[in-house]
């Protein structure tokens, strides 16, 4: 029975890739998490560690894009000109475990580069009031969102910790959609990524926009209920759907209910650009549903002129 759903699986890729490419279509494309190697991102683990961010590369089957390891926007941009991909969402990070990128250094990125560059903050919840002010800093510098990655703080927080109810506060009542580290690596343990927390969350705070990076993979079968149930869920898996246990479910999911709040993102430099978006677009989703993935949907949340 496996292999047989995973021959229907590959027949309808094929089908679907040679569909795209006879056609001749071009679709705008917005990269949901990009971490440029520029700027504070340099001095982050992502790229000081390369040997540790590599091998999760590695083990997707992927070679380390070039210019991460020569550690090159202008590479990149050449990358994302050949990939296809229009704008990146440049998803800022702020924890003890994995390094922090000054928010304004982010804002700067998207001022230098207006038209290819999105900006979205990183806040430490450490200290409540703190959290307040990098957020009020946030929104002046223009940023679109903010990113919140409770498990790799020094004190690592669930996504439902109590401590994080005033900052998911502030952002329901200011509109602010809040990418959630609910997937992947996100914490000491595999109860980081459990979905049951960020269910919590979306309960408590019914029309505040959350996306869950890394899509709480492993979790798939259990976050797609909670997409389900909650409206206000976004997933991005990004890395975690390539080739990897629940990429199935996850777009059944896209061509069905979840299809206005499911995002494409290639979490680069883990993924590379090119690479990653050419597989992507053969994948089994229909037309009409892989533009709302791979741009519309991302457009629509972070409010980007179409």
């Amino acid at each position: 029975m496996v292999i047989a759903n995973l021959f229907v699986y590959v027949s309808l890729a094929f089908s679907h890739a040679r569909l795209l490419i006879d056609s001749g279509d071009e679709m705008k494309i917005i990269d949901f998490r990009l971490r440029p190697p520029y700027k504070g991102f340099l001095n982050a683990r992502i790229y000081t560690r390369q040997d540790i961010s590599g091998k999760f590369t590695n083990q997707l089957g992927f070679p380390v894009p070039r210019s991460a390891t020569e550690k090159s926007i202008d590479l990149m941009f050449t990358e994302m000109d050949e990939a296809g991909i229009d704008i990146g969402v440049v998803v800022g990070r702020n924890t003890k475990v994995l390094g922090a990128v000054p928010n304004t250094d982010v804002a700067e990125m998207a001022r230098e580069f207006p038209k290819r560059l999105v900006a979205v903050a990183s806040i430490d919840p450490a200290d409540r009031k703190d959290a307040m002010r990098q957020m009020e800093e946030a929104l002046a510098l223009g940023m679109r969102g903010v990113n919140l990655e409770p498990g790799m703080m020094a004190e690592p927080m669930h996504l439902d910790d109590r401590r994080l109810y005033p900052i998911y506060a502030f952002c329901e009542d200011n509109d602010i959609p809040t990418i959630l580290m609910g997937g992947g690596n996100a914490g000491p343990d595999i109860s980081y990524t459990s979905p049951e927390h960020i269910d919590r969350v979306l309960g408590d705070f019914p029309n505040l926009k959350i996306v869950s990076s890394h899509g709480s993979w492993p979790w798939v079968k259990e976050i797609i209920h909670v997409a389900f149930r909650r409206p206000n869920l976004y997933l991005s898996p990004d890395m975690y759907l390539y080739n990897l246990p629940g990429m199935t479910d996850y777009i059944a999911a896209a061509n069905g209910f979840l299809q206005d709040r499911f995002l494409f993102g290639t979490a680069y430099p883990l993924c590379p650009l090119i690479e990653y978006t050419k597989w992507f677009r053969t994948l089994p989703l229909d037309a009409d549903v892989m533009q709302k993935v791979l741009y519309t949907n991302a457009a629509r949340l972070l409010k980007i002129e179409t």
